[in-house]
């Protein structure tokens, strides 16, 4: 069993209604958290086209939320057409709750939805000095191919099974019931 999220935060699949969220965290990176995510230097215009298509077909954002805020992402994004079964994943978590199980926890979901959705061979791309990126794909033994200022992770991946698919439709519940309760405490709270 995992400790728990950092200051009582949930992970949950994004609508696609939550864009805008999407691009708001992408947007609170600190310069290096935003370099690594992106393996480079970009303009906040780029976030903002790149964060549109998240609702896009063949993309799955997981979000790790407190108080209703979006503090991290995992992005599943299939390589090609949508009936493609190789994906690629990438992570941004805020500087405050890096470090704290975050990303592993953002990786599951990511793994569970990925062999839900027939892929079988899920990259993981960073920069040769992301070390925290390294060590997580290691966690999930990921073969790491080095490359002269990159490394490449892979997880090759079983398909998806009745138990895999309940795990993700209880993950699912659980998420939206924690959002519909998050939004009315919002609505309700005093002033």
């Amino acid at each position: 069993m995992h400790e728990p999220l950092p200051d009582d935060g949930v992970i949950r699949k994004l609508w696609r209604t939550e864009t805008d969220a999407y691009r708001d965290h992408l947007l609170r990176l600190d310069r290096d958290s935003r370099h690594r995510r992106f393996a480079g230097t970009v303009s906040d215009e780029f976030i903002a086209r790149h964060a549109a298509t998240a609702g896009d077909i063949g993309v799955v954002v997981h979000g790790f939320f407190v108080n209703g805020v979006l503090r991290g992402a995992a992005e599943l994004r299939r390589n090609g057409s949508v009936m493609s079964h190789e994906a690629e994943a990438a992570f941004s978590i805020e500087q405050p709750w890096q470090s704290h199980g975050v990303g592993t926890v953002l990786l599951e979901r990511t793994l569970l939805s990925a062999r839900n959705r027939g892929i079988t061979s899920l990259q993981m791309q960073c920069l040769a000095n992301n070390q925290r990126m390294q060590q997580l794909a290691r966690k999930f033994a990921a073969g790491l191919s080095f490359d002269f200022d990159s490394v490449v992770g892979e997880v090759d991946l079983a398909g998806s099974t009745p138990l895999s698919l309940m795990r993700e439709a209880m993950a699912d519940n659980h998420g939206i019931a924690r959002a519909i309760f998050e939004a009315q405490s919002r609505l309700f709270k005093p002033v």
